[in-house]
């Protein structure tokens, strides 16, 4: 029988146990592995038999219900994969401190023994900071007056998280002991050893048996969800909540709490929690149909799909108080490790004033202090309608009656809250409006329906648990379906189309608008997810205008994958000169789409003068559209500019390249090697669709590849790279290749 064995739990994603060592080793935490563990049967309850009564929690008659799980986490030498955080150990380091009990007082497995966070220094580190982040936001009165809070505000917002974290801020390395491995065998416990053979690979060795992880995801692997959604199509109305999540951090079959508001057609999200893009091809959502998001707080379940929202072709808007976003912006820095300055590359920053009504294009929003132990605000939505106000709040996390009870404290210089400011908690928590979403989830940091009975809203929805609604609680609110939707104003507008107009107009920006509503008069068709939109070596009688949802590219010759934006036009370019298909194109989600037929489409081309522009780009374009860096998730218009912004250079067989800006090869292969590269002897070799340069985008470094032209060699060059900057989804994965390179 093997002394040390290796479990695969999902894409990216292993269980490595050694039952004699008594070591048990996610490898791998991505978002959501907890549930995927949960899922597994690695993570179920059993029975701990106690001498007294006086355990903690669920205890009952000298027992207590406890879980298992790990007690150490192999983490990625790469912070992000795919787009997506490869790291996330909060949830699963929770986990094992709480559910586990490792950190519980008089916990029969708190034995002083710690969670285990194994790998390279500089990710270990990275995740210490992130996870002291999640823990506690802000750790300072200074940080939080730097925030805007007014000083005595910010000084009972200080007390109030002592008064959570335990009347102390602690550092990550008091709850959490670090394995760092290098090249060289290192002991991880009882006498197992790891060690790195290269990146993202690792043996695991015990007496004289070897098992290798390897955590790279391959070349068209994603990391998976834990559940399955059922697709939707919604209308896009005037104002309505469409409702994307009912669940939380433990809940293996729903998405953790969060809600999207349509307003004039416009879709915000509220919270984004692990596998966001899921959710929004499930509702039928594309990514860069995102106006922005409003953020309550920084824990992974309302945080970890940040990522998703910067695979765009422009700056989603970021909506939250100064306070909010100062806690996101310095998690979202350890996790990365980049400087919080870089926020602001990513997201249009528009900070939310406490208790005023923030007007937002006719949108107000009035956020709301709510005491946990990061900085959060709940939040309340209203607009101007018939008979008043149409209004929506969303109450995450909030604290139950209880808590506050025990938290009061009229003594400034121990941790607590005043009277009168658990009193207006309250009197904001019961604050009645048409529609209400509220956490249930219970125990020290969550809500509790029964808290609500007295709510005069019109309808509450029961939301932030993992357990099914009890009879009581029925009494008090309701639960929802994922997908559903509150319409609290219809709209009449046709928003779709509206959009269409917009892409147009940036795909032809010098073409007259009568032109425009011309094409925009074509059949409209929505499809379901699936269907096969032009095939490959299709010669297409008609071009596609995807006015909403996600569709995706298959390229046979490359045997690779893309998602493409809302806005792409499809089968234009074939259209146009007769070409086939070079892949299929199909819809990933509910899509609505303009058809234009051919014939209408080449007279509207030659009327207005638009051959010459589009014989000169569309090579470029439809190369793009097939590379990694540059075919995800940006629309036709916005490749049309890069194209504009590109030169073809050809070099010889071993001649040296040099250049500015951006290098993307069309044809051959580059060897890259930097100055600490020349003395390892390391390179790194890059062919058709791959890329270097644009380094001044992600840092400020100086620093240089050395390229030489290892085979004859095709290379566009983008010299202006400010068209770039402006790309979130361009910046992300210049710093994903970065890291990896290094």
């Amino acid at each position: 029988m093997t002394k040390i064995s290796k479990t695969k739990i999902s894409t990216g994603v292993y269980w490595l146990e050694v039952p004699e060592a008594e070591l048990y080793v996610l490898c791998g935490c991505p978002a959501d592995s907890v549930k995927h563990l949960m899922k597994a049967g690695k993570i179920h309850d059993y029975i701990i038999e106690t001498d007294s009564e006086s355990g903690p929690n669920h205890h009952t008659h000298g027992t207590i219900t406890n879980e298992t799980g790990p007690n150490a986490i192999l983490l990625s030498d790469l912070s992000v994969q795919k787009g997506d955080f490869a790291n996330l150990a909060e949830f699963p380091v929770l986990q094992m401190l709480y559910r586990q009990g490792m950190l519980l007082p008089n916990h029969p497995n708190n034995t002083g023994a710690k969670p285990l966070l194994i790998g390279h220094e500089n990710v270990v580190n990275a995740q210490m900071n992130y996870i002291y982040r999640g823990n506690y936001g802000l750790t300072s009165l200074e940080d939080i007056l730097a925030a805007g809070i007014p000083q005595k505000q910010a000084e009972e917002m200080m007390r109030i998280k002592l008064f959570f974290a335990f009347g102390e801020i602690r550092p990550s390395s008091d709850l959490l002991h670090s394995v760092i491995v290098g090249h060289q065998p290192v002991e991880v416990l009882n006498g197992v050893k790891v060690v790195r053979k290269k990146t993202n690979c690792y043996d695991f060795v015990y007496k004289g048996e070897r098992v290798e992880v390897d955590l790279s995801l391959g070349k068209n692997e994603k990391y998976e969800t834990p559940y399955q959604l059922e697709n939707h199509h919604f209308k896009r109305e005037y104002f309505s909540i469409v409702h994307t999540g009912e669940g939380d951090g433990w809940d293996i079959n729903r998405p953790c709490m969060a809600s999207v508001i349509c307003f004039q057609g416009k879709i915000f999200l509220i919270d984004v929690g692990p596998n966001i893009s899921h959710t929004l091809n499930a509702i039928g959502v594309d990514v860069n149909e995102v106006e922005g998001i409003f953020q309550t707080h920084a824990h992974d379940d309302h945080f970890a799909g940040l990522t998703t929202l910067i695979h765009t072709n422009h700056r989603i808007k970021y909506y939250s108080t100064q306070m909010v976003r100062a806690t996101v912006t310095k998690k979202l820095s350890s996790l990365m490790s980049i400087k919080e300055s870089t926020f602001e590359e990513y997201f249009e920053v528009c900070d939310l004033e406490f208790d005023e009504w923030n007007n937002i294009d006719g949108l107000e929003v009035k956020p709301v202090f709510s005491p946990h132990p990061v900085e959060t605000n709940i939040l309340f939505f209203r607009t101007l309608w018939e008979e008043g106000y149409a209004t929506y709040a969303h109450l995450a996390d909030v604290a139950s009656h209880d808590v506050l009870k025990k938290m009061l404290q009229e003594n400034k210089k121990e941790p607590g809250i005043s009277k009168k400011l658990k009193n207006k908690v309250w009197e904001d928590y019961l604050s009645p409006v048409q529609v209400k979403k509220i956490d249930i989830g219970g125990g020290i940091i969550h809500g509790k329906a029964e808290d609500f009975k007295d709510d005069k809203s019109e309808k509450i929805i029961l939301a932030h648990t993992a357990h099914k609604l009890t009879h009581d609680e029925l009494l008090i609110g309701c639960g929802v379906t994922f997908g559903s939707a509150d319409v609290l104003i219809e709209g009449h507008e046709d928003y779709p189309l509206e959009f269409g107009g917009a892409y147009l107009q940036g795909y032809y920006p010098n073409v007259e608008d009568g032109e425009i509503h011309m094409l925009l008069n074509c059949k409209r068709e929505l499809i379901s997810p699936g269907t096969v939109l032009l095939k490959d070596q299709e010669i297409p009688n008609h071009a596609c205008l995807v006015l909403t949802g996600v569709a995706e590219f298959l390229s046979t010759e490359e045997k690779t994958r893309y998602l493409l934006s809302s806005g792409t036009l499809i089968g234009d370019l074939a259209v146009l000169f007769g070409l086939k298909s070079s892949g299929t194109y199909r819809a990933l989600s509910h899509i609505e789409t303009l058809k234009i037929p051919a014939i209408l489409f080449k007279e509207f081309v030659h009327r207005n003068n638009l051959i010459e522009q589009l014989q000169k780009t569309h090579e470029i374009t439809e190369f793009l559209q097939q590379t990694w860096l540059f075919g995800e998730s940006i629309s036709s218009p916005v490749q049309s500019q890069i194209a504009q912004n590109m030169t073809l250079q050809n070099f010889s067989k071993g001649e040296k390249i040099d250049y500015e800006g951006l290098m993307l090869v069309h044809e051959g292969k580059v060897e890259l090697s930097s100055q600490q590269d020349e003395k390892s002897g390391r390179k790194h070799v890059v062919g058709k669709g791959d890329f270097w340069g644009g380094e001044k985008m992600i840092s400020n470094t100086s620093r240089k590849s050395l390229a030489k032209a290892t085979t004859r060699v095709k290379v566009y060059n983008i010299t202006d790279i400010e068209i770039l900057k402006q790309i979130p989804i361009i910046r992300w994965k210049l710093l994903e290749q970065t890291q990896k390179r290094d």
